[in-house]
């Protein structure tokens, strides 16, 4: 049985259609299921100077008052994270350094000077923040008050997210699957947001579901619990169950949402220009104005229920012969813009080891399910689930792996889909002028810039790192390791990537934190082997049989090369099968 189909041996897994087999839907019925029902929420305004002018208007006092307890979260927040892994950024300065006096050498007698000067300023900075590192910490580096001290500073960053409200919590969600990057008492704090929220009161909660349907609640739901089982970010859940006996869960928005997301994007809106104007570098290597921008667009779509079922009834679509793939199925009746009416679910977190092993299922296969789920998604979907943090992915008894909350969704053009096909197709042949071309193509670099100038850096550049094995690889070390070439050369994170970037860190993070020598790529190149190989094939079937009937576009040529890495491609993973 292929990978795709099953989690476990299983003796019936069904896809949720309620007798064990595989339905297909023709695409016209999967549009129209639901074609009918609203866009309840409107888009969002663009994200400019007049807008957040609009927005903050009105607030005088409280709107600073807000932004100084954000700044200073965020800022506490980066300092600690800048002191607990100084001693990597310090490598890195201290080569900068090195490096820049080696070259003055052969420089005259004031550049020799300004070298030295340059030393002694890095030698008094470095003790400067390795005493303030001393001070904060109370103690070394791997000491037991340094550990205390780590974890009271998680305590303390989760209630500060939770006090400042649903969008530093979707924040901290995030943050909370970065175990290569946070520390292990931030990671474990962090992880309680994903479904540990104090909840808003069960009076408002019932209010907001008959006036959102238009029924008293018992018309709606003859059996409902009065305590939510849930509470995330943007809503909590209750069990509840419907007058034909099936039990479901009701999501809930909270009350106020729009407007406090839309306050505070425009706060961030003004730090990141505040950034831009005193601190220039800080937006050179990536377009934090532009993932601004990205993330409001994504937010308030977000907080539509409808638009939500619609991602899921899609997702469920695209996976519809993946049998070992559980998307809970959406009742449109009970279902309205700001309250969602789903299957219930039970099942066991992706995280939780202890609970995995009770039930026999292996956290490796489950992570092998994972990366492949998602190269389906961003190489043959163009349609991903841009939020799978552990509280919206559950392993059930039954050894499906269930996709929950679909709010948050990734959309990948045809063109940016082909150009990451082509990239991990040179990274699997490992040919390096070829990724030098797909940094190029992927909008990398800065505006403006002749892309000639870096491809030589670039190509020496993979030389390196294709060479290494990257499962030893260390995200944090790899970071400072490429932080000379990063700053010193136009490279930058384009806006596209935020969210395919943040799915793709936060199964990295789920990975480490279920097996410590977990590598993305590594398990992730057997898969793309064959998804490459799949597209290829459609291509060059087309390619021949255009040529057969004369129809070919453009020169028709053949590329003998690349048939031939291909057919080397499928014979390698033949014989390793």
């Amino acid at each position: 049985m292929n990978s795709e189909q099953a989690l476990l041996p299983l003796a019936d897994i069904a896809t949720g259609e309620g007798n064990g087999t595989v339905v297909s839907k023709p695409a016209a019925t999967y549009r129209s299921t639901h074609a009918a029902l609203p866009n309840t929420n409107a888009a969002p305004e663009p994200l400019n100077d007049e807008t957040v002018a609009a927005i903050l208007k009105g607030r005088g006092l409280r709107g600073w008052v807000r932004a100084a307890r954000v700044g200073r979260v965020l800022g506490l927040f980066t300092l600690y994270i800048f002191l607990d892994t100084y001693d990597i950024r310090a490598s890195f300065n201290r080569r900068m350094v090195e490096r820049l006096r080696d070259e003055a050498k052969a420089g005259s007698w004031k550049v020799r000077l300004k070298a030295r000067y340059r030393q002694f300023v890095s030698h008094t900075l470095d003790s400067s923040i390795r005493l303030l590192r001393l001070v904060v910490f109370r103690g070394a580096e791997g000491s037991e008050r340094k550990d205390e001290r780590l974890a009271k500073q998680a305590v303390w960053l989760r209630r500060s997210l939770i006090d400042l409200g649903p969008t530093f919590i979707k924040i901290g969600q995030a943050l909370g699957t970065r175990a290569d990057l946070l520390p292990l008492a931030y990671v474990k704090e962090l992880a309680t947001l994903q479904d540990q929220v104090p909840a808003f009161p069960t009076a408002e909660a019932y209010a907001r579901i008959e006036s959102e349907l238009g029924r008293p609640l018992h018309e709606c739901f003859p059996e409902i619990d009065y305590e939510p089982i849930a509470a995330a970010s943007l809503g909590q859940v209750y069990r509840a169950r419907l007058s034909s006996g099936e039990e479901v869960a009701i999501k809930v928005q909270r009350p106020g949402l729009a407007e406090t997301i839309s306050f505070d994007v425009a706060i961030l809106y003004k730090i990141v220009k505040l950034m831009n104007r005193f601190f220039p570098r800080a937006n050179e290597n990536a377009d934090w104005e532009g993932m601004l921008r990205e993330f409001h667009v994504t937010v308030f779509e977000e907080t539509d229920y409808v638009k939500e079922g619609r991602n899921a009834d899609r997702f469920r679509y695209n996976f519809q012969t993946w049998r070992a793939i559980r998307v809970p199925k959406i009742y449109w009746s009970h279902t309205s813009g700001k309250v969602l009416t789903l299957e219930f679910i039970r099942g066991t977190k992706v995280t939780d080891l202890e609970g995995l092993a009770a039930r026999r299922i292996s956290a490796v296969k489950v992570n092998r399910l994972l990366v492949r789920t998602y190269l389906k998604q961003l190489l043959e979907d163009g349609f991903f689930h841009a939020d799978p943090h552990p509280g919206n992915l559950l392993v059930m008894d039954s050894g499906h792996l269930a996709f929950f909350d679909f709010g948050m969704v990734g959309r990948i053009t045809p063109q940016l889909q082909s150009r990451m096909i082509d990239a991990f197709f040179h990274v699997v042949s490992r040919d390096v002028a070829g990724l030098g071309q797909d940094i190029i193509n992927l909008n990398f670099l800065k505006p403006g810039v002749d892309p000639e100038i870096i491809r030589p850096l670039v190509e020496r550049l993979f030389k390196v790192y294709l060479n290494l094995k990257l499962g030893e690889v260390k995200f944090k070390e790899l970071t400072y390791d490429l932080a000379e070439v990063v700053y010193e050369y136009p490279f930058r994170l384009p806006a596209n990537f935020t969210y395919v970037m943040r799915a793709l860190m936060t199964l990295e993070g789920i990975g480490i934190a279920t097996d410590p020598g977990f590598s993305f790529f590594e398990t992730a190149k057997p898969y793309a082997k064959e998804f490459m190989l799949r597209r290829e094939g459609k291509v060059f079937r087309k390619l021949f049989f255009d040529k057969l009937t004369g129809r070919e576009n453009g020169n028709g040529r053949v590329e003998w090369s690349r048939v031939w890495k291909l057919t080397k491609m499928a014979a390698q993973m033949y014989l390793e099968k």
